[in-house]
Protein backbone atom coordinates (compact mmCIF):
# COMPACT_ATOMS: atom_id res chain seq x y z
CA UNK A 1 0.00 0.00 0.00
CA UNK A 2 1.25 3.49 -0.37
CA UNK A 3 1.64 5.74 2.77
CA UNK A 4 1.48 9.40 2.41
CA UNK A 5 2.03 11.58 5.97
CA UNK A 6 4.20 14.09 7.97
CA UNK A 7 7.22 12.35 9.26
CA UNK A 8 9.55 14.22 11.08
CA UNK A 9 7.84 17.29 10.04
CA UNK A 10 8.51 16.19 6.21
CA UNK A 11 5.64 14.63 4.03
CA UNK A 12 6.61 11.41 2.87
CA UNK A 13 5.67 8.57 0.52
CA UNK A 14 6.38 5.13 1.41
CA UNK A 15 5.39 1.69 0.00
CA UNK A 16 4.02 -0.30 3.37
CA UNK A 17 2.57 -3.79 4.20
CA UNK A 18 -0.98 -2.81 5.53
CA UNK A 19 -0.69 -5.68 7.91
CA UNK A 20 2.43 -4.17 9.01
CA UNK A 21 2.20 -2.13 12.42
CA UNK A 22 3.81 1.43 12.64
CA UNK A 23 6.83 0.12 14.10
CA UNK A 24 7.62 -2.22 11.44
CA UNK A 25 7.35 0.73 8.79
CA UNK A 26 9.21 3.22 11.14
CA UNK A 27 11.97 0.54 11.49
CA UNK A 28 11.88 -0.22 7.48
CA UNK A 29 13.22 3.22 6.87
CA UNK A 30 15.80 2.94 9.17
CA UNK A 31 14.16 5.03 12.29
CA UNK A 32 15.99 3.31 14.66
CA UNK A 33 14.83 5.35 17.90
CA UNK A 34 11.62 3.21 17.32
CA UNK A 35 12.90 -0.25 19.41
CA UNK A 36 10.93 -3.45 18.86
CA UNK A 37 10.43 -4.33 22.75
CA UNK A 38 7.41 -5.94 24.08
CA UNK A 39 5.15 -5.65 21.64
CA UNK A 40 2.28 -5.18 23.98
CA UNK A 41 2.68 -1.61 24.20
CA UNK A 42 3.93 -1.44 28.12
CA UNK A 43 8.09 -0.95 27.67
CA UNK A 44 8.07 2.51 26.01
CA UNK A 45 10.53 1.38 23.49
CA UNK A 46 8.43 2.16 20.49
CA UNK A 47 6.76 5.48 21.44
CA UNK A 48 5.87 8.10 18.66
CA UNK A 49 4.54 11.23 18.54
CA UNK A 50 1.17 10.58 16.42
CA UNK A 51 -0.79 13.64 15.64
CA UNK A 52 0.92 15.32 18.83
CA UNK A 53 -0.03 11.89 21.07
CA UNK A 54 1.90 9.52 22.64
CA UNK A 55 1.61 5.97 21.26
CA UNK A 56 3.11 2.70 21.38
CA UNK A 57 3.81 2.21 17.93
CA UNK A 58 3.83 -1.66 18.26
CA UNK A 59 0.30 -1.73 18.63
CA UNK A 60 -0.77 0.59 15.54
CA UNK A 61 -1.67 -0.49 12.27
CA UNK A 62 0.31 0.81 9.80
CA UNK A 63 -2.69 1.71 7.77
CA UNK A 64 -4.02 4.32 10.51
CA UNK A 65 -0.92 6.65 9.76
CA UNK A 66 -2.18 7.78 6.64
CA UNK A 67 -1.97 11.48 6.32
CA UNK A 68 -1.05 11.56 9.77
CA UNK A 69 2.09 13.66 11.76
CA UNK A 70 4.52 11.20 13.00
CA UNK A 71 7.06 11.79 15.21
CA UNK A 72 10.41 10.04 15.77
CA UNK A 73 13.11 11.04 18.81
CA UNK A 74 15.13 11.42 14.96
CA UNK A 75 13.12 14.49 14.57
CA UNK A 76 12.18 15.63 18.16
CA UNK A 77 15.92 16.00 19.23
CA UNK A 78 15.91 19.40 16.84
CA UNK A 79 13.39 21.00 19.34
CA UNK A 80 12.82 22.98 22.14
CA UNK A 81 10.89 21.05 23.61
CA UNK A 82 13.43 18.25 23.47
CA UNK A 83 15.82 21.14 25.08
CA UNK A 84 13.39 21.53 27.90
CA UNK A 85 13.02 17.80 28.64
CA UNK A 86 16.69 16.63 28.35
CA UNK A 87 17.53 19.84 30.98
CA UNK A 88 14.79 18.60 33.44
CA UNK A 89 15.97 14.68 33.08
CA UNK A 90 19.29 16.12 34.08
CA UNK A 91 18.55 18.39 37.12
CA UNK A 92 16.86 15.08 37.90
CA UNK A 93 19.86 12.82 37.82
CA UNK A 94 18.13 10.64 34.89
CA UNK A 95 20.24 8.30 32.77
CA UNK A 96 18.74 7.76 29.36
CA UNK A 97 19.93 4.04 29.01
CA UNK A 98 18.58 3.94 25.09
CA UNK A 99 16.09 1.34 25.54
CA UNK A 100 12.62 3.38 26.98
CA UNK A 101 14.16 6.91 25.89
CA UNK A 102 11.08 7.58 23.81
CA UNK A 103 8.53 6.43 26.21
CA UNK A 104 9.78 8.88 29.06
CA UNK A 105 10.62 11.58 26.57
CA UNK A 106 6.93 11.27 24.84
CA UNK A 107 5.91 11.15 28.30
CA UNK A 108 7.10 14.55 29.16
CA UNK A 109 6.34 16.47 25.96
CA UNK A 110 3.09 14.85 26.49
CA UNK A 111 2.35 16.45 29.87
CA UNK A 112 4.27 19.74 29.09
CA UNK A 113 1.20 20.35 26.39
CA UNK A 114 -1.64 19.41 28.29
CA UNK A 115 -3.73 22.44 28.90
CA UNK A 116 -4.51 21.79 32.71
CA UNK A 117 -1.20 22.14 35.10
CA UNK A 118 -0.02 18.72 35.19
CA UNK A 119 0.18 17.80 39.16
CA UNK A 120 2.24 14.57 40.30
CA UNK A 121 -0.81 12.25 40.19
CA UNK A 122 -1.19 13.32 36.39
CA UNK A 123 2.89 12.67 36.14
CA UNK A 124 2.49 9.36 37.34
CA UNK A 125 -0.71 8.33 36.07
CA UNK A 126 1.24 8.24 32.80
CA UNK A 127 5.13 7.44 33.69
CA UNK A 128 3.07 4.07 35.27
CA UNK A 129 1.52 3.07 31.78
CA UNK A 130 4.52 1.98 30.73
CA UNK A 131 7.59 -0.12 32.46
CA UNK A 132 10.92 1.71 32.49
CA UNK A 133 13.57 -0.55 33.99
CA UNK A 134 16.47 2.29 34.54
CA UNK A 135 14.72 4.63 35.88
CA UNK A 136 12.29 5.21 39.32
CA UNK A 137 9.04 6.26 39.20
CA UNK A 138 9.60 8.96 41.49
CA UNK A 139 12.92 10.23 39.93
CA UNK A 140 11.10 10.39 36.43
CA UNK A 141 8.40 12.47 37.54
CA UNK A 142 10.67 14.73 39.17
CA UNK A 143 12.78 15.03 35.91
CA UNK A 144 9.08 15.90 34.11
CA UNK A 145 8.01 18.26 36.76
CA UNK A 146 11.41 20.04 36.34
CA UNK A 147 10.99 19.79 32.29
CA UNK A 148 7.63 21.27 32.65
CA UNK A 149 8.72 23.90 34.37
CA UNK A 150 11.38 24.77 32.22
CA UNK A 151 8.99 25.01 29.20
CA UNK A 152 6.77 27.38 31.04
CA UNK A 153 10.26 29.54 31.82
CA UNK A 154 10.75 29.17 27.83
CA UNK A 155 7.28 30.39 26.93
CA UNK A 156 7.19 32.99 29.37
CA UNK A 157 10.65 34.01 28.32
CA UNK A 158 9.47 34.33 24.69
CA UNK A 159 6.45 35.63 24.93
CA UNK A 160 7.73 38.81 27.01
CA UNK A 161 10.42 38.79 24.66
CA UNK A 162 7.65 40.33 22.37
Amino acid sequence: MKLSLILNAHEINLEANENDTLLDTLRSVNLLSVKCGCMEGKCGSCTVLLNGKAVPSCLIPTPLAQNAHVETLEGFVETDDYKDIIAGFESAGIKLCGFCNAGKIFAAYELMHKKIKSEKTDIMQIINSFLCPCTEPSQLANGIAFAIANSHRRTLHKNTRR
